[in-house]
Formats: C-alpha cells, structure tokens, sequence
C-alpha cells in the first residue's frame, strides 16, 4: 500500500522526463551552435578541415544531384504532360509547371533529402567514431578547440555548398524535363522554353537558395551534434547516424513548411 502511495505521488513527475530530456537535448545542441559561432574567428585553426569539407560535401556531391535533378525533372514534365492531356491549354504551360516546380520546390527539397542520406550520415558516422574512440577526447587533451576543428567547417561548408548544389540541380532538372519533352513527344522544346520563360520570376530562385541555404545548416548541425555527442560503441555511432539522417529528413520538411508559410 505505501509503496502505490509513493508510486502514485510522484508519478507526475514520471510523466515529465521525456520533456526534460528533450530540454536537456536541445540544450547541449543550441550550447554545440554557440561554441561553434564563438569559434569563427578561430580561422587557422580550421581552415584546412573547412576546404576539405567543401570538397566533399560539394564537388563529390555534384553526380548524385545533377542525376537527381534530371530524372526529378523528366518524370515531373512526362506527369504533367499526362495530366493536361485533355485539358483545353496550351502545351507550353508543361514548361512552366515543371520550371515553377523545380525553382521553388523539387530541386531544393529533394537534394536536401538525397543529401541528408549522403552528407548527413558520413559527417555523423566520422564523429561518432572519433568520440566513441576517444580521439575528440585526445585533440581537447593536446589544447584543440575540437568543436572549432570538427565541427565548425562541415557546418560552415554546408551554408555554402548547398546553394551552389541546388542550382546545379534546377539545371539539370530543366534539362532533364527539355529532354523528356522532346523524346516523349509530349512537346517541342521551343515551346517548353517558351513556358519555362512566361512564368519565370526571379524570386523563385532567390527563394529556392535560401531554401537550400537552410537545409544545409540544417542537414549539417543535427548531424554534427549526433555525432559529436554519440555514445556506446560502435552500436551508439550506428544510432546516431540513422537519428541523424532521420531527424535531418524531418527537419527539412518542417523547415520548407515554414518557409513557405512566411516567405510565399
């Protein structure tokens, strides 16, 4: 009996903990982004790892999101194409949808996506194994400021190759879609361009690079803070890159959500 007394006394405070560890996760990732921006002045200290990591968030990036984006545009300009087939409109419009799509959307929603599987998991996967072998521990032992060294560049690469990726990707998903218009038969490729001009406005990629920009900050810091903080072997840093690929996917989403909300 006393002991379902107690039970039953604290059992509010029970239901509390998972809010406090989220509290508490939050906490270490908003302490993780301040050390990080203290650490910008710190430019010697990371400048090598930053021309690295813009090499491989970057340029190793660029076949998987140029093949991305030109089958994201061929099958958006077949559906099209197939959806206003009875439709009394003229065929141009299939340019404009399919440019209007990629713009603003498909280009940087989907590469971020791709890349949080590419990116995400290897910026996770090589910190959780140097913190689960202690060799984050050892840089900080020898006078390394571990958060300016591991953690800063792969973020700061993230702010600036991102963009650069999302317009490779617009590019390569218009031509994508020119090329699925013409082999399909769905449309000439003058009258694809045609559409693809009408309706373009130059907000639509101002908005997508700051669609991008986002996602790369956002792909990179939730990857960096798993893997900086992972724990429990090689079992801990496979956890931590699979919450950090998931997390980065549904971040991505609610962040183009709110941007769209407040910039559209």
């Amino acid at each position: 009996m006393t002991t379902t007394l107690k039970f039953n006394t604290f059992q509010p405070y029970f239901r509390l903990i998972p809010f406090m560890k989220a509290l508490e996760k939050l906490g270490k990732y908003s302490l993780l982004l301040y050390r990080s921006l203290r650490s910008l002045y710190e430019f010697n200290t990371y400048k090598k790892n930053l021309v690295n990591e813009l090499l491989k968030i970057g340029y190793e990036s660029v076949p998987i999101v140029l093949l991305t984006g030109v089958f994201t545009g061929a099958v958006m300009t077949i559906q099209t194409a197939y959806q206003l087939n009875i439709a009394f409109v003229p065929i141009s419009v299939i340019g404009s949808i399919t440019s209007e799509s990629l713009l603003i959307e498909l280009s940087a929603v989907i590469t971020s996506l791709v890349l949080a599987g590419k990116v995400g998991a290897r910026i996770a996967t090589e910190l959780g194994t140097m913190r689960v072998s202690e060799q984050i521990d050892a840089l900080e032992s020898m006078g390394f400021n571990s958060v300016s060294f591991l953690v800063l560049p792969r973020v700061l690469s993230g702010l600036i190759m991102f963009p650069l990726l999302y317009i490779f990707a617009s590019v390569s998903g218009i031509l994508g879609g020119l090329a699925a218009a013409y082999f399909s038969g769905a449309l000439p490729p003058a009258e694809f361009m045609q559409g693809a001009r009408e309706f373009f406005f130059p907000w639509d990629v101002t908005f997508g690079m700051l669609k991008a920009f986002v996602f790369g900050y956002v792909i990179t810091s939730i990857s960096c803070f798993k893997g900086y903080y992972a724990t429990g072997g090689a079992e801990g840093v496979g956890n931590s890159t699979t919450q950090a690929t998931v997390l980065s996917c549904i971040y991505v989403l609610l962040a183009d959500f709110v941007l769209a909300s407040v910039f559209l």
